[in-house]
């Protein structure tokens, strides 16, 4: 069984209505669960548990200690591409957007790589459009074996792939691909995905069985915060993520919440997610499951971030630039979306450091590879 049959086990309007159901008993017993279950967190993240944030992030915090210490992965994000074939009305790499379209040389690559080393990071995010032909599986396998041997850990950001082209890029060294269903609701999937392979929503739905089935070190995966109920698009990735570390136990899991920021094109966002709901969210998934590695990225303001250090984040980015060519050449033409936390990577990392915690540039080496 994939995901895409457990998936069609739910349905939308009924997980949503059972989440707004939830009241403080089940909050109270969510929190005293040695192993929280899938309604443990629909109760979380549900609204009667606004008034135990405090609590859940006391929990949130005593559990990412006992796991991962007083630790925060660094990565920095380095985009090749904004070349694209979808018409994601929500992205400034919308293929119908009037920008420059950019896709990096193996020359620029390697300036772009230079720098990105300079500012301390092993670990590199590589990120694309989705063109099957400008940033497709042959250019991103030539730009893995670019890089290799310059970084500790290589993860990508790109479109979706078949079993084969994901064993052939982890036998290059690839460590980690992040996939993100952008929105579970299928019935509405169509409204943002309008053109382009990525308006096939069970492909991209399945392709972290295929990541799975590829033996990926590790898998990424998330919604974006901002095109449906977010409560209920949350409860999915959680579904998602229960299923897939069942039947891959061998892999590890991360996740990002990105919410949706400024962008080239005029989509707003259709349910708003404020702060005191993404703290509630990332305790939630934190009290839920506490091997899960959870990623914050420069879409968030420095004072959001400086806060979440200490309640189940992980991982950050920092100095992020998100356009192809931005550490060497910054042009916001080429942006895909726009950068809230500015701070250079050794901002961020004082900030981390004063905090009391350890910035993590390389947590890991091929060699333990087995």
């Amino acid at each position: 069984m994939s995901f895409k049959q457990v998936h069609q086990q739910y349905n939308w309007d009924e997980v949503q209505n059972s989440i707004l159901q939830k009241n403080s008993s089940d909050v109270e017993r969510a929190l005293q669960s040695a192993a929280p279950t899938l309604e443990d967190f629909k109760a979380l993240i549900s609204p009667a548990a606004e008034p135990y944030l405090e609590q859940m992030a006391q929990k949130s915090h005593q559990l990412t200690l006992k796991r991962f210490g007083k630790t925060m992965q660094m990565y920095i994000p380095l985009y090749l591409s904004n070349e694209c074939a979808n018409g994601c009305i929500y992205c400034g790499f919308n293929c119908k957007n009037k920008i420059n379209r950019v896709t990096l040389s193996k020359e620029e690559i390697l300036q772009e790589a230079a720098i990105i080393k300079e500012m301390g990071f092993e670990h590199v995010l590589l990120v694309t459009g989705e063109h099957p032909k400008a940033c497709g599986i042959d250019y991103i396998s030539e730009v893995v074996d670019l890089l290799r041997d310059s970084f500790a850990n290589i993860s990508v950001e790109i479109a979706p792939m078949d079993v084969p082209d994901y064993e052939r890029m982890q036998q290059k060294g690839l460590n980690t691909v992040y996939i993100y269903q952008e929105t579970y609701n299928k019935a509405r999937y169509p409204i943002y995905h309008p053109k382009g392979k990525k308006s096939d929503f069970n492909y991209r739905l399945e392709t972290p069985d295929r990541l799975g089935e590829a033996e990926i070190h590790r898998i990424g995966v998330g919604c974006l915060l901002g095109l449906e109920d977010w409560r209920t698009d949350t409860f999915f990735t959680a579904l998602h993520l229960n299923y897939l570390e069942q039947k891959y136990w061998k892999t590890k899991y991360s996740i990002s919440f990105p919410r949706l920021r400024p962008h080239a094109g005029s989509f707003e966002p259709n349910s708003i997610v404020n702060d005191k709901q993404l703290v509630q969210l990332i305790c939630a998934y934190r009290i839920f499951n506490q091997e899960l590695e959870i990623s914050l990225s420069t879409r968030e303001n420095p004072v959001f971030r400086n806060n979440m250090v200490k309640l189940g984040v992980t991982s950050m980015s920092a100095g992020s630039k998100t356009e192809p060519g931005g550490y060497a050449n910054p042009d916001k033409e080429l942006k895909q979306f726009e950068v809230s936390d500015s701070r250079s990577s050794a901002e961020v990392s004082q900030m981390i450091i004063a905090q009391g915690y350890e910035a993590v540039w390389k947590d890991w080496d091929a060699c333990f590879t087995v």
